[in-house]
């Protein structure tokens, strides 16, 4: 079949250009801040424009791009769905027998006070789950748990999202680094470790963001020593871990030592002050629609509600079932993100599904690469290795241990299809529009326009990775995309490509409180569907004001000597690029 090269300036105007490539996302952001369109359909509409923009504006034929929306639909299912789907199916299950109740009654046993409970569930422990399987499940499991301790629904859902930043570059064990190697020719070891020259100073910063963002400034300074002992053993690990053991295991490593020194920390020291608020400080509209937020989840049979525990006080034997399914949870999905246990089950379980009349059929150009490369088009269906599959396992596995009969877990499991409907097709068109742009060029542009800002390029080239987490919702996917291009540009002006690859990668994390996808995966977690609007007013700022923080820092890092010391210098035998 005849390839088609893709076209990065199809108006002969970087301008122009630069302008319709940005139509789909502004539009979707757009309807999506407004409030007024719900987000699946507004998810459809911009998967049409972006379809419009690719055909007419840059000459992509209508067969390529009908296939690679297709191809992108089916990838948001699996295996972005698919986690969604059974993290909630678990904590239906966990929330319709009481255990849910009583785990609230165990977090609030360690504090009392809210602040203090963000750090240890939607820092520490979201942290540990971003690390293990990542691809939205520690802003799914830390939703849930946050909306069942009685937070408001939008604390719930932004803080799970801007607790979920500084680990992203080290999620699902490392798997945005190594796709990071894939594209520049750098060792992955060289990548981490200068990731993690840059993001432990964001690991010491966002929980103070987080406490700030939610309590206030004098809310959070009343509390700043268990804020600086969950932040700095966090950073200090993630330094450690990432520059003298390996980049695959930092966010488990750091996340463990975080819990720990946090727990340990708080039966020495509490507030003199419990701060019982769950709702922002301020205005808070999700107030409005406050109540039994699990029911709203759909959780247990219709029409009952879910057993609660009361003013009794739950015995340890309960306390400790009750963290029965999350530990079975974390075990499951720790061990399912592990390379030994992929390389067993993949060629077992593997379907290889090569898109015809895509595969192959697109060529990616210079300046976006040293030279002309077909960008495949591979359907990978792992299904037993996928991360959803073990959280899958992990709630059948609970739910025969907390004696749902296997009648019930099938009807349950089909009531929160039936939930999440809506959902998991916004997260599917939204995956079309990302993989159809990417095939498109469209995003290429994008960057390229980024490129070309000279001796800003080290901080417009941080917001470059920014953006690309923005458009496809995985750092992973980010830095494939624009890796490749980060290298070619920084090298080009004189600049360390180490440097500007692992930017690419530690700007990315901030723009992951906003892409739509996460913002749904928030949304259902937390009960709050058709809110997306006001999740992503909430913290669009924040994601902005902290992804130019890196952009800055990785300036001083590429500009001034005493941080120039910290860029590592490749070893002789480093590979060529791409």
């Amino acid at each position: 079949m005849q390839t088609w090269n893709q076209v990065y300036d199809p108006f002969g105007s970087p301008w122009l250009s630069t302008l319709a490539a940005s139509v789909p996302v502004i539009a979707l952001l757009a309807m999506i801040a407004s409030g007024r369109v719900k987000a699946h359909i507004a998810a459809v509409i911009a998967l049409g424009l972006a379809m419009l923009v690719a055909i007419a504006g840059f000459g992509m034929p209508t067969d390529l791009a009908a296939r690679a929306a297709i191809l992108g639909m089916v990838t948001g299912f699996f295996p972005i769905g698919w986690i969604i789907l059974n993290v909630i199916f678990l904590y239906r299950l966990t929330v319709e027998k009481g255990w849910f109740a009583i785990l609230q009654q165990s977090v609030a046993g360690i504090t009392a006070d809210r602040r203090l409970q963000l750090l240890l569930v939607a820092f520490a422990f979201g942290a540990f789950f971003e690390g293990a399987g990542g691809f939205g499940t520690p802003v799914a499991v830390t939703g849930a748990i946050l909306i069942g301790l009685g937070f408001s629904p939008l604390a719930a859902s932004g803080l799970s999202l801007i607790a979920n930043t500084a680990p992203v570059a080290f999620g699902a064990l490392g798997a945005p680094i190594q796709g990071l190697a894939s594209v520049t020719g750098y060792p992955p070891e060289i990548l981490g470790a200068m990731i993690g020259r840059q993001l432990p100073l964001f690991s010491l910063i966002v929980p103070f963001w987080l406490i700030w963002v939610f309590a206030g400034f004098r809310g959070m300074i009343r509390v700043w020593p268990p804020i600086l002992v969950c932040g700095a053993s966090f950073a200090v690990a993630q330094f450690l871990i990432s520059n003298y053991v390996n980049p695959w295991i930092v966010d488990i490593g750091a996340s463990l030592v975080s819990m720990l020194a946090l727990v340990l920390f708080l039966k020495v020291w509490q507030p003199k002050e419990i701060w019982s608020s769950p709702a922002l400080r301020g205005h808070d509209p999700s107030l409005a629609v406050a109540g039994p937020r699990p029911v709203a989840l759909g959780a247990g049979v219709p029409g009952t509600p879910p057993v609660h525990v009361g003013a009794r006080t739950a015995s340890q034997g309960e306390i400790l079932m009750a963290w029965v399914p999350w530990i079975v949870l974390s075990i499951i999905v720790a061990v399912w993100g592990t390379g030994w246990f992929k390389g067993i089950v993949n060629p077992l379980f593997t379907w290889k599904y090569e898109v015809p009349g895509l595969h192959n059929v697109i060529m990616k150009v210079p300046p976006v690469v040293a030279k002309p490369a077909p960008e495949g088009a591979v359907f990978l269906f792992t299904y037993m290795s996928y991360t959803g599959t073990g959280v899958l396992i992990a709630a059948i596995i609970s739910g025969l241990i907390m004696r749902f009969s296997p009648l019930r877990l099938v009807t349950a499991y089909f009531e929160t299809i039936w939930a999440l409907r809506y959902s998991l097709i916004t997260i599917s068109a939204m995956l079309a529009l990302g993989v159809l742009t990417r095939y498109a060029g469209v995003d290429a542009t994008l960057g390229l326009a980024f490129a070309g800002t000279g001796i800003l390029y080290p901080f417009f080239g941080t917001l470059l990775g920014w953006l690309g987490v923005a458009l496809t919702g995985s750092d992973t996917a980010s830095n494939v995309l624009f890796g490749g291009l980060q290298r070619i540009t920084s090298e080009q002006l004189g600049l360390s490509g180490v440097l500007m690859a692992a930017a690419n990668s530690s700007g990315g994390v901030m723009g992951k409180m906003i892409d739509a996808q996460s913002i749904v995966v928030a949304s259902t977690a937390t009960g709050y569907f058709g809110q997306e609007g006001k999740i992503l007013r909430f913290v669009f700022w924040h994601s902005i004001a902290l992804a130019c923080l890196v952009g800055l820092f990785v300036m001083l890092q590429a500009y001034v000597p005493f941080f120039q010391h910290m860029v590592i210098d490749l070893p002789a035998a480093a590979p060529a690029a791409h």
